[in-house]
């Protein structure tokens, strides 16, 4: 089984306590004591940098908990990066690469940090001056702010296309007497100019490269040598100072991308009476690499009046990054999301242009919502006829809606590579389920199935309870698991007529086929 943990690396800002100088004096004692202690008890947000290396994780849970407000900091794993860099356990999490989340759903927030990559700035606020603060009314986003100060503007990306005419229109100086840092002024009215470069402005990274760690010459050498177009990213000297003040990196994660030529589309689909109108295929592109393809998009289907194009990469299904998944393991998830699915597609070209910059392409993805008509007209294909299915063909459908449950209690040993599991979750879904099965592992020997969804560990019912504590509760059984499991429609089913799901009707492990049908989209190439 496989743990995954989150980020954090901090600066803590110090009090210091007043203490009277007899010696010295002051003009007004009584008065700066009361200035200091207001300041004490004003809530002191804490600004956390993160730079994990390759294969180490962030070490520590982000949660939300019953009777407690705001996103929760558990679970600091010891000695490792949070712990060291000095988030505390019941930290309340305000910001993700300078972006206020702490009204946002739980899910989005842990997403932003899971997409960030190897480096992350948070700014976390002590647990109890969090509670305080909101039984004050305070507003946390002005106190969030606040520690920035006046004048602060986030860094900016600037995608530059080359003008035949006039180049990418841009010089790069270095900064005088500072080692490492340069400033970049546009032509008027140049390319780089309309892609958001103003006079003045200290470069930050150019094509993937921290300029700090560059040289002029290098710098130059890299500009002539670029084709058509270059990215760079760019802050103004003031807002500069603000971050070298913090004590923090400025990333392209926290940056205005408004020039970026290539965005993924969140797309929220409902499935119509016979599926979502598109083929799945696994393909290899010309660099390749395995990638998921959405072909042959039908006209009029759901998929093409949600916004889905042929020939996109598909990046997520429903917040799951399909990067490292199986054709079996994609189709898997759009099996378990039932009648709706949200999905996130890019253009193949817009893959290729972030993997160059070493960016993941999920940092600048935004919604897409189809026009009303065309909800009204998805409405009217209950009555028309003729949409490609996605996952199944009717006949297949309909024997799923009554299909028996497939209840399991599974007794897994832990083997000398773990349990051999991996566990997933849906967004607004109850239920943990069993995301990936190694082969040949002890899950397997189990019978345990991708798919599955987790009813008990050892006993213990965790319908309700989240990925994190399903996951400190199978730690507890040491070397083995007792997992009561019954697939996805057949917990559907069950839920939706209202029935329990216990033990009594287990099916055995060696009855149980240990191997996934496959699906009948694509062929898989």
């Amino acid at each position: 089984m496989r743990v995954t943990y989150f980020p954090v690396l901090e600066y803590a800002m110090e009090l210091t306590e007043f203490v009277f100088n007899l010696k010295e004096g002051i003009d007004n004692p009584a008065m700066d004591i009361a200035e200091d202690a207001e300041r004490v008890s004003d809530p002191l947000p804490r600004v956390c940098v993160l730079k994990r290396e390759e294969g180490e994780n962030f070490g520590f849970h982000l949660r939300v908990e019953r009777g407690l407000p705001g996103h929760v900091v558990r679970h600091v794993e010891t000695f490792g990066v949070a712990e060291k860099a000095g988030l505390r356990n019941g930290d309340r999490l305000l910001e993700v690469n300078e972006l206020f989340v702490d009204d946002l759903e739980h899910g989005e927030v842990a997403h932003k940090i899971q997409v960030s990559g190897p480096q992350l700035c948070l700014l976390v606020l002590d647990g109890e001056e969090y509670e305080q603060a909101v039984a004050q009314g305070r507003d946390l986003k002005e106190l969030a702010s606040a520690q920035r100060g006046e004048g602060w503007k986030p860094p900016r990306l600037c995608h530059i296309t080359r003008d035949p005419g006039t180049g990418l229109g841009f010089s790069i100086l270095p900064v005088e007497g500072e080692k490492g840092k340069f400033t970049i002024s546009p032509v008027t009215g140049g390319p780089a100019e309309k892609a958001g470069v103003r006079k003045g402005d200290r470069l930050i990274w150019i094509n993937g490269a921290m300029a700090c760690e560059l040289t002029h010459s290098a710098i130059s050498k890299m500009v002539k040598k670029c084709s058509d177009h270059m990215t760079v990213l760019v802050i103004d000297s003031e807002s500069e100072k603000c971050y070298v003040r913090r004590r923090m990196l400025i990333l392209p994660a926290m940056a205005n991308a408004q020039s970026m030529p290539y965005r993924p589309r969140r797309l929220h689909l409902e499935q119509g009476p016979d599926g979502y109108g598109f083929y799945l295929r696994q393909e290899k592109t010309s660099a390749g690499r395995l990638v998921h393809m959405l072909r042959d998009v039908e006209a009029g289907s759901p998929a093409e009046l949600a916004g889905v194009k042929d020939g996109e990469l598909l990046l997520e299904v429903n917040g799951v990054s399909t990067e490292c998944l199986s054709h079996e393991d994609v189709v898997s998830l759009f099996r378990q999301s039932g009648q709706q699915v949200t999905i996130t597609t890019m253009a193949l070209h817009g893959q290729d242009f972030y993997t160059k910059l070493g960016l993941s392409p999920l940092l600048f993805t935004e919604e897409h919502s189809p026009a009303k008509e065309q909800k009204e007209k998805l409405a009217s294909l209950e009555q028309s006829a003729a949409v490609v299915m996605l996952v199944a063909s009717p006949a297949e459908a309909q024997e799923e809606l009554w299909v028996e449950p497939n209840i399991r209690l599974c007794v897994v040993q832990r083997g000398t590579v773990g349990f051999g599991f991996h566990l997933g979750c849906i967004q607004q879904k109850p239920g943990t389920f069993i995301n990936q099965v190694t082969a040949r592992g002890p899950a397997e020997s189990s019978g345990l199935l991708q798919g599955d969804v987790i009813v008990e560990v050892n006993g213990q019912n965790v319908e309700d309870e989240c990925l994190e504590d399903v996951i400190l509760l199978m730690k507890k059984g040491e070397t083995t698991l007792s997992l009561l499991v019954v697939d996805r429609p057949g917990y559907e089913c069950l839920k939706k007529n209202g029935k329990p799901i216990t033990a009594e009707k287990v099916v055995k492990a060696s009855e149980v086929k240990d191997d996934v049908s496959p699906s009948p989209i694509q062929p898989t190439l």
